[in-house]
């Protein structure tokens, strides 16, 4: 009798699993693709990853920064143009760029220049001009088939790319690069473009019209000189104008209006730099995450209550730990994000 029992049991059972193994098969192909991936949408929310995060890092291309990304447990980046443009072939740079920059800084801060570091200067500049000019023609003729090679590697890794950040939107840049950098971002698999807010309204009307002829948006990053009204003109200008806030540079130039700020403009911000920066009282630092006034949590906890739709871009500007490493202050400040989104 007992074992005519545990027969019947166990043929119920096997019937039971039977009836739902159809279900279960039908969604294995979604978990299979899945498994092992990064995701970091939490509750609603999408926090992302600007690549700038992992500059100190050696190895710069682009798979290496896809590694960077998927160790981080980030699932949605801000791309920039290097590692992307590297990737697609483009002329790569012949002159000290990290030398250049140092000379130029100390040129535009009133310091005096060696005569010697006047011909260092001098040389290295038309270095510059002539590879500007090389990039300028390879960016006029060049495949997006590259990009959109990279576009499928990255999301067979489980990362998607809502924004591309090349230095091709500038009033010194060509037409033709302009065109060329959306035309990337858009094979990309980007919503829209970045770049600072060039302070020249002719330059957003040019910019935002560009976007329109060719479908890609326009989000104008800014620093300290970020005010309530800082993008007004632009966005009256084009449709296709939009904000890539940047909330721990507003806290730091001193301003109290950051959540009225984001309720007003929240349709039209296609990404959010987020990092904790001290007001001006406290002396403007870029500190690590929940040690500064940039409210971040609450900011957070902002977009998941009205479901605002754009990205909040961890952007790593603080001074790393002797101990530590880009990406594990990238996984710091996600589980920062985890604890307030929970």
């Amino acid at each position: 009798m007992k074992n005519r029992r545990e027969f019947l049991v166990k043929s119920a059972i096997g019937v039971a699993s039977l009836a739902v193994a159809p279900r279960l098969l039908k969604g294995a192909p979604a978990i299979i693709k899945s498994w092992n991936k990064p995701d970091s949408r939490i509750n609603g929310v999408q926090i992302g990853c600007i690549t700038y995060s992992f500059r100190s890092l050696p190895d710069q291309s682009a798979e290496a920064t896809l590694k960077y990304v998927v160790d981080s447990g980030i699932s949605a980046i801000e791309l920039m143009g290097d590692p992307a443009e590297s990737f697609a072939g483009m002329p790569q740079a012949n002159f000290d760029r990290r030398r250049a920059w140092q000379l130029g800084r100390k040129a535009r801060g009133g310091e005096s220049l060696t005569e010697d570091e006047q011909k260092e200067l001098k040389d290295i500049q038309s270095e510059v001009d002539a590879y500007s000019k090389a990039v300028a023609d390879w960016r006029a003729s060049a495949d997006m088939a590259p990009f959109e090679k990279l576009r499928k590697m990255y999301k067979d890794a489980g990362v998607s790319i809502y924004a591309f950040k090349p230095s091709a939107f500038g009033s010194n840049n060509t037409d033709a690069e302009i065109a060329y950098g959306m035309k990337a971002a858009r094979a990309l698999g980007a919503s829209h473009v970045t770049l600072e807010h060039p302070s020249n309204d002719a330059h957003t009307l040019k910019l935002g019209k560009m976007g329109e002829q060719n479908r890609m948006s326009v989000a104008y990053h800014g620093h300290e000189q970020q005010t309530f009204d800082f993008w007004d003109t632009a966005l009256a200008q084009s449709p296709n104008n939009a904000l890539n806030l940047d909330m721990g540079h507003y806290i730091a130039a001193g301003h109290q209006d950051l959540f009225p700020l984001i309720e007003k403009n929240h349709q039209r911000i296609l990404s959010m730099h987020t990092k904790d920066r001290q007001t001006p009282e406290h002396g403007k630092g870029n500190v690590a995450w929940g040690t500064g006034d940039t409210p971040i949590g609450d900011v957070l906890k902002m977009m998941q209550k009205n479901k605002y739709k754009f990205p909040a871009t961890i952007e790593l500007e603080y001074q790393v730990p002797e101990n530590s490493d880009p990406v594990s202050e990238v996984q710091k400040c996600l589980e920062f994000c985890r604890k307030y989104l929970a």
